[in-house]
């Protein structure tokens, strides 16, 4: 019999991911199991040593410091020591070193290029010192769109046949929680059944979150008076100045729709999956997208979904959204506006969603980076 193909998945990440990497890695997880048999194996390797997650400095430059000894020294010694054929990374590194192995990262996006002053010196250092040099050295390179492919030739000069575009798919919601909190989550903050507009992501600024809510005063200045506008995510930390969480508060106050803007903080997915289930329309007018995940999970709830028409989000909404110009306030009002007040067009909206989410699944992302392995080797 011959010898199965062998991958190795770092998981490391599991353990301080967030939000659309922390989906990545564990919906691929779930599906590399199911993949798991006599011709392909996995080995799910983590680190032993607990991971720093807080904001002590010194600490976080020991984290940095035992992160590139996971990835330079253990992590190849221990995919050595299971025969494994393919090192497969989620998080941009991968070892520079190669024991017998040929090694594929996933570039998610060109953000470290972008926007180089959200990121601390040392990240950035490491960045283009590792990440990009171990890149180079790998035979593939997964990205999730054609959008960020093109961005990360362009910053990287990766030639594009090693840049392979491999999709996304939805969230997988899981409900661990109270099952009463499904019922609950309009009640705590009094929402009425496709009564508001839904945004879901942390407050970054690339996220354009100020935009949406002059656009919603406008709409909510020509009537409306039971329309909400509900931004669920989590707020940052101000860290390198990446997040709107004070622009959004000032906006808030500037159009004084306190009563009108629900910001949730961080939910848990049963309360998530329920805002999904009861909101009017999704609106995404984010300015720079790797992906933009929330798309498919919008056409997963039967959302009519509004996109700005920049960086991937036309690419993954295809036909199925209504696209906007971001910069433009009156833009974004006026398409919103549209939405809300065309009943037909919303049914259409859904319908070509639920069309359009049959091209994204994570077991096709699966499929196509295990073939991906296969050429690897």
């Amino acid at each position: 019999m011959p010898k199965p193909l062998t991958i190795a998945v770092d998981v490391r990440d599991l353990r301080v991911a967030k939000t659309g990497t922390l989906t990545y890695l564990e919906e691929l997880c779930n599906e590399f199991k199911k993949m798991d048999s006599n011709n392909l194996r996995f080995h799910f390797l983590d680190t032993g040593i607990p991971v720093y997650t807080g904001s002590n400095k010194l600490l976080k430059l020991i984290e940095h410091a035992r992160y590139q000894l996971w990835k330079q020294l253990i992590l190849p010694l221990k995919a050595f020591s299971k025969g494994c054929d393919i090192v497969f990374c989620t998080d941009n590194f991968v070892p520079l070193i190669h024991l017998g192995y040929k090694t594929i990262p996933v570039f998610h996006d060109a953000f470290f290029f972008e926007t180089p002053q959200h990121y601390s010196k040392l990240w950035l250092w490491l960045y283009h010192k590792t990440a990009v040099p171990a890149a180079k050295r790998s035979p593939f390179v997964a990205t999730p769109t054609a959008y960020a492919k093109k961005q990360i030739n362009h910053y990287t000069h990766i030639i594009n046949e090693k840049l392979v575009v491999v999709h996304e798919g939805a969230k997988t919601f899981k409900f661990d929680g109270d099952i009463n909190e499904t019922g609950s989550i309009l009640r705590v903050f009094s929402l009425t059944s496709r009564q508001y507009i839904l945004h879901v992501g942390s407050m970054y600024k690339r996220k354009n979150i100020p935009a949406l809510i002059y656009a919603f005063s406008k709409l909510k200045n020509m009537g409306y008076p039971e329309l909400k506008l509900v931004l669920a995510g989590p707020t940052p930390v101000n860290k390198f100045g990446s997040d709107d969480y004070q622009l959004i508060l000032n906006a808030i106050a500037d159009t004084t729709l306190k009563n009108d803007i629900v910001l949730t903080g961080y939910i848990t997915d049963a309360a998530l999956s329920q805002l999904y289930d009861n909101a009017l329309m999704y609106v995404f007018p984010s300015i720079n997208e790797g992906f933009g995940l929330p798309i498919l999970e919008a056409f997963n709830h039967d959302l009519p979904v509004l996109v700005a028409n920049n960086t991937c989000l036309p690419e993954i909404g295809g036909n199925a959204v209504l696209q906007f110009d971001p910069f433009d306030i009156e833009d974004i009002f006026l398409n919103i506006k549209t939405v809300a007040d065309n009943e037909d067009l919303r049914a259409d909206m859904i319908n070509k969603g639920r069309e359009r989410l049959r091209f994204f699944s994570w077991h096709n992302t699966a499929l196509q980076l295990v073939e991906l392995f296969r050429k690897a080797v």
